[in-house]
């Protein structure tokens, strides 16, 4: 009788022990994440922060035109990174592993247009005149 009773308790343990495990695999309600989107200015800037907003579950985005940094809180439990990437790329802004698609770039307006040197050039003159 010992026996059984020293096995069940031991079953008891490891059944507890796993429960344990499966909890700290629990999804964060405000998970602060950051990554990189590309963009130039102040109009990107507007879009990418509103594509992250519309999708639900995130909480807050802002997104830097200089270091390109997008900061999010978002609720794992209503949606994940990769759908917010993906909305991101949706409206145009390549997202690292989230390459906008050809329509979603040409849709963006045209000083927008990241992928293009001349139009880089350009808003790097508009921050140099801003700093003088």
């Amino acid at each position: 009788m010992k026996k059984i009773l020293f096995i069940f308790s031991l079953f008891l343990i490891g059944f507890s022990s796993q429960a344990q495990d499966v909890k700290q695999e629990k999804k964060k309600k405000n998970a602060k994440v950051a990554f990189e989107v590309n963009g130039i200015c102040g109009m990107c800037k507007k879009r990418i922060e509103t594509a992250a907003l519309k999708t639900k579950g995130v909480k807050f985005a802002i997104w830097d035109v200089k270091s390109h940094q997008m900061n999010i809180i978002l609720d794992e439990r209503k949606t994940s990174l990769e759908t917010v990437k993906q909305n991101i790329a949706n409206v145009g802004h390549d997202v690292k592993d989230f390459i906008a698609t050809d329509e979603a770039y040409n849709s963006v307006h045209p000083c927008c247009k990241y992928r293009d040197s001349k139009i880089i050039e350009d808003h790097k003159g508009e921050l140099k005149k801003k700093k003088n």
